[in-house]
C-alpha cells in the first residue's frame, strides 16, 4: 500500500534532492562530517580498532577497494571498511550525539565513504550527492527516534546507534546507490533484521562494535536490496500482534514522513548536534564543566587545588546505571563514569585523551578523590540529554561548601562549538595519524563538498 509509514519513508529516501537541503542543514552536516572524520582518525590509534582491523584483514580480503582510517595503503572490502571505520569512530566515545540520544554520523559516514570508493569510475557520486545521502541517513534516524517517548531518555535496553543507526546507514547508502523506492523500502526492512545491541555492553570494548555493525549492516542491507532481496514492506508500521521496528521500543507511535520539498523541514534544521570536547560519554560533559567551575572557586578560596581540604564531593546526577561507576578499572569504564570524570577534572583542571590512560586511571591521588564522592539523584534531574544537569559540591573540612553547576555544556546543541573550536578539535585528532598538509586538504574538501566532482576523493 502507498499510504503506510514504511512506504512514506521509502518515498522520501527516493525523492530527496540536493535542493531540499537548506544552507543551515548543509553547514551543520558538513561540521558533523569533518568532526566524525577527525574522531575516526584518532580512533584508529586505539586497541579496539587494531583488533577489528586485524580480524578483517585476516579473514576477508576480496574486493579490497575501500580505505581505512589512519592506515595509508590499507584497503578492505566496502562492508568491512565501513565496519572498521565505524569501530574507529566510536572507539573513544568521541563522536557526535543527537537528541533523542544516538550517535548519528558514525553510523552513516563510514558506509558512504566505503560505497563511494566501491562504485565504478563513471558512476561515482559527486559531493552534493554525498551530502544529500548523509542527510537522508540523519533524517531517517531522527524521525525513527521521535516515534517513541522512550527514546528521549538515556537508553536502558538497546544502544540507539545499533537500532536507528543501522536503518540510517541503509537509507543513506540506498540513496547514494540510487535505489528505487521499492528497493529503499526493502533496504529498511532488511536493516531492521540486522539491528540491535544491548546496553549491557556499554563501557566495554564491544560497544564500538555497535557503531561498526550499524554502518556495515546498513550498507549490506542496501546492497542486498539493490540485488533483489525483499523484506516486509510494513516494517516501520505499528501492526498489532506482529512487531516490526516496534520490537525495539515499548511505546511506539509511527507517523508517515512527508515528501521532501518546501513543506518538509529536516530535523537538523530544527536542532543542531552536540560535539564532544573530550572522549567520553556525553553525560560526562555536564559534570566536567560543573567540576571545572567549582575548581576555579576552590582555587580562589584556597590559593591552589588541595584535595586534603576536601571532606566530601557531592555529585548530583540523573539516574542512569551504566554511567554511574564509582571505581572504574578500564579506559572504557572511565569514559562512562560520572565519578571518574568529575574527579579527573578537579585534579587536573581538564579532561582529554590522556585522562583515560592506564596510568591516569589508577593514580593514587585520583583514587583518594573517588573515595570522597557521594552521589545524589534529585527528582528534577532527569536522564535526558535535553533536560539534565550536573552539579558538583565540595564540602570542606572547614565547613564551607563550594558548588558548581552546569545546565548546558559548551558543545551542546544549545551551545554549539564555534568554527574555531571544531577545527581545533579536528586538527588535534587528525594530527595523530596525518601530516599537516593532508589535514588541511580534508578541511578544504569538506568545506567545499558541494563542488566536489567525485566524492570518493574524500
Amino acid at each position: 500500500p502507498e499510504d503506510t509509514v514504511t512506504s512514506s519513508f521509502a518515498s522520501f529516501i527516493h525523492a530527496a534532492r540536493p535542493e531540499h537541503l537548506s544552507q543551515t542543514v548543509r553547514q551543520r552536516s558538513k561540521r558533523m562530517i569533518l568532526d566524525s572524520i577527525g574522531v575516526g582518525l584518532v580512533g584508529s590509534t586505539t586497541r579496539v580498532f587494531d583488533i577489528a582491523l586485524r580480524y578483517c584483514r585476516e579473514l576477508y580480503s576480496s574486493m579490497a577497494v575501500s580505505s581505512v582510517y589512519g592506515k595509508p595503503g590499507v584497503k578492505l572490502s566496502p562492508t568491512l571498511a565501513a565496519f572498521t571505520n565505524g569501530v574507529a569512530t566510536h572507539s573513544m566515545d568521541f563522536d557526535d550525539t543527537w537528541h533523542p540520544a544516538t550517535h548519528p554520523s558514525g553510523a552513516v559516514l563510514p558506509a558512504l565513504l566505503a560505497a563511494s570508493q566501491m562504485l565504478p569510475p563513471n558512476t561515482k557520486p559527486n559531493g552534493l550527492d554525498f551530502l544529500l545521502a548523509f542527510n537522508v541517513g540523519l533524517e531517517v534516524q531522527g524521525r525513527l527516534m521521535h516515534f517513541s517517548t522512550e527514546a528521549h531518555d538515556i537508553p536502558k535496553r538497546f544502544h540507539p546507534p545499533s537500532v536507528v543507526g543501522t536503518l540510517g546507514s541503509a537509507a543513506a547508502t540506498a540513496k547514494l546507490l540510487s535505489l528505487s523506492s521499492a528497493q529503499c523500502c526493502h533496504a529498511l526492512g532488511i536493516a531492521a533484521s540486522l539491528a540491535g545491541a544491548p546496553m549491557a555492553n556499554a563501557a566495554t570494548q564491544a560497544k564500538p562494535l555497535h557503531v561498526g555493525n550499524a554502518t556495515r549492516l546498513g550498507l549490506e542491507a542496501a546492497l542486498l536490496a539493490g540485488r533483489g532481496m525483499e523484506a516486509n514492506p510494513l516494517i516501520l508500521d505499528d501492526i498489532p500482534g506482529c512487531s516490526g521496528f516496534s520490537a525495539f521500543y515499548s511505546v511506539y507511535q509511527p507517523k508517515p514522513l512527508s515528501a521532501p520539498g518546501e513543506h518538509h523541514e529536516f530535523l537538523l534544521e530544527k536542532q543542531d548536534i552536540a560535539f564532544k570536547r573530550f572522549p567520553a560519554h556525553l553525560g560526562m560533559h555536564w559534570v566536567v564543566d560543573a567540576a571545572l567551575s567549582v575548581r576555579n572557586l576552590f582555587i580562589n578560596y584556597a590559593g591552589s587545588f588541595s584535595p586534603s581540604l576536601i571532606h566530601t564531593i557531592r555529585l548530583k546526577i540523573p539516574v542512569s546505571k551504566y554511567i554511574n561507576r564509582p571505581f572504574p578499572s578500564s579506559e572504557h569504564q572511565a569514559r562512562h563514569s560520572f565519578q571518574f570524570n568529575t574527579c579527573a577534572a578537579l585534579l587536573d583542571g581538564e579532561v582529554g585523551l590522556g585522562s583515560f590512560s592506564e596510568s591516569s586511571i589508577h593514580r593514587q591521588e585520583l583514587r583518594e578523590l573517588l573515595d570522597k564522592v557521594v552521589v545524589e539523584h534529585p527528582e528534577d534531574n532527569v536522564a535526558n540529554f535535553d533536560k539534565m544537569y550536573g552539579e558538583v559540591a565540595l564540602l570542606l573540612h572547614s565547613g564551607d561548601v563550594l558548588t558548581g553547576k552546569c545546565d548546558t555544556f559548551y558543545g551542546h546543541w544549545r551551545k554549539p562549538l564555534s568554527k574555531e573550536s571544531l577545527l581545533k578539535k579536528f586538527r588535534s585528532n587528525a594530527s595523530h595519524v596525518l601530516p599537516e598538509e593532508k589535514i588541511e586538504a580534508i578541511i578544504t574538501l569538506v568545506d567545499n563538498l558541494e563542488n566536489l566532482s567525485d566524492s570518493s576523493q574524500l
